[in-house]
């Protein structure tokens, strides 16, 4: 059974996030992608800080993102994330970041990668966290 999760966060914006334009400087979409996935692993049931506690990071290898709409200080946005791909050695997370009218404004991916946090080597995750691993399998889009 495919329960594929998507989690959903609102953005608090503030003014310092604009830039000379008067929108919101493009940088920001990545910190909102992070506070998206971290809402995604929440909603599914896990922690970063158990991992980092078990002795693991995941960080980003690569990112992509595409900007379609402008924000502008005093918009309300939302950022949705779930689970694309999950691989032994890789997970893709997908974004989209919405507007208050419910319009996409940006969208992307990140991957990230399981490393051994003493020495930045790559381990699998599905044979570090196995039940991690499955809920993503459980989760991801199909």
């Amino acid at each position: 059974m495919n329960e594929y999760l998507i989690s959903t966060i609102e953005i608090q914006l503030s003014y310092a996030d604009t830039d000379m334009m008067g929108v919101i400087y493009h940088a920001n979409y990545l910190k909102w992608f992070e506070l998206g996935r971290c809402q995604l692993v929440r909603d599914a049931g896990y922690d970063y800080m158990e991992m980092e506690t078990k002795g693991y990071y995941a960080p980003v290898y690569k990112v992509d993102a595409t900007y379609k709409k402008a924000i502008r200080y005093g918009d309300r946005v939302f950022v949705k994330c779930w689970v694309e791909e999950n691989q032994g050695l890789w997970t893709v997370y997908a974004y989209q970041v919405l507007n208050g009218e419910d319009e996409v404004c940006a969208e992307g991916t990140t991957t990230h990668i399981l490393v051994r946090k003493d020495n930045f080597k790559p381990v699998q995750f599905k044979k570090v966290f196995p039940e991690w691993f499955q809920r993503y399998e459980e989760i991801k889009k199909k």
